[in-house]
């Protein structure tokens, strides 16, 4: 099968190496290359140097809505295009483009968590299964016809980029067999009644709340681990929390009040305690909670509050 591959970070890479190994790819189109890193060097996305490695036609659109791009895409003569985190709603036009329109991998059991974020949002708001869903698109955000579902539970310390390295390939699975089943497979309408979101996360979504419960901030540190990391303020300045425990311990303390917990010290929540176990003060490397606690001197009683 013809394909026109749409990706662009390093989770689209399993689906994409799928497809170079079964299907011919006709043509790949990706976001255009960026300022990353400390020094803001304009770098390639993840698709685009795999893509090149592999002697493809690469497409760096900055809006495949600008006229002109449909009949681009129609030249390539693709049977099917694959969509796998691109990052650009695409218009009806661009979508019929191959003759068989075009099919999405998205991470999550639709028609929970539409949008951009929906492996940070499902453990931020506490999920403990998800999956992924490949579906015929629309011209709606993750609205269209579901084609085949594969669902994958969550772990209880799993943080958003453990679980993402663990649904990419999986989500290739997923691709695989609806391509090869796509002649049998009747679209299944969404509920659009069930639906939830998951919109991009911005720095903020990180900002500790330590009234919460001890479960719900553990879930938001790891829903935020890689990016944009859970941040609260210590005595000595910003930390980052990068991986925590929720302790089910009953404490008279307000919230954020480092309290004893055994032989270390807990962060009081506004519902048990909540135990981190990694940690990056800012402008250093990330460290153990026992060592972050030795080096800053910190005591019961002292306090951590938002950002």
């Amino acid at each position: 099968m013809k394909v026109l591959f749409y990706g662009t970070p390093e989770f689209a890479l399993p689906t994409f190496a799928a497809l170079l190994e079964r299907h011919e790819v006709v043509a790949v189109v990706t976001q255009p290359d960026r300022p990353a890193h400390r020094g803001q060097k304009l770098t390639p996305p993840p698709v685009k140097v795999h893509a090149e490695a592999a002697g493809l036609t690469v497409l760096q659109p900055p809006r495949l809505r600008d006229p002109g791009w449909p009949e681009r895409l129609r030249e390539f003569g693709a049977d099917v295009a694959v969509v796998v985190a691109f990052g650009q709603i695409l218009s009806r036009a661009v979508l019929d483009a191959p003759r068989r329109g075009s099919i999405n991998v998205h991470a999550s059991l639709l028609p929970r968590y539409r949008g951009a974020a929906p492996i940070a949002w499902a453990i931020m708001r506490g999920e403990r299964v998800t999956g992924i869903t490949t579906f015929q698109m629309d011209e709606g955000m993750d609205t269209g016809a579901i084609l085949l579902t594969a669902s994958t539970p969550i772990g209880d310390e799993e943080t958003a980029g453990g679980l993402a390295a663990r649904l990419s390939p999986l989500g290739a699975e997923v691709l695989i067999d609806t391509l090869s089943r796509l002649d049998a497979l009747t679209p299944t309408p969404q509920r659009h009644e069930d639906a939830t979101m998951a919109p991009r996360l911005k720095k903020t979504d990180g900002d500790l709340d330590w009234t919460r419960p001890a479960r719900e901030i553990t879930d938001r540190i790891r829903g935020c681990n890689p990016w944009p990391g859970a941040s609260t303020l210590a005595p000595a300045g910003p930390l980052r929390i990068w991986r925590a425990r929720p302790l089910a311990l009953a404490i008279d303390a307000a919230p954020g009040t480092l309290v004893g917990a055994g032989d270390t010290l807990a962060v009081a929540a506004g519902d048990g305690l909540v135990l981190p176990l990694e940690v990056q003060p800012e402008s250093r490397r990330a460290v153990a909670w026992t060592e972050f606690l030795r080096g800053a001197r910190l005591s019961a009683g002292a306090r951590f509050v938002a950002p």
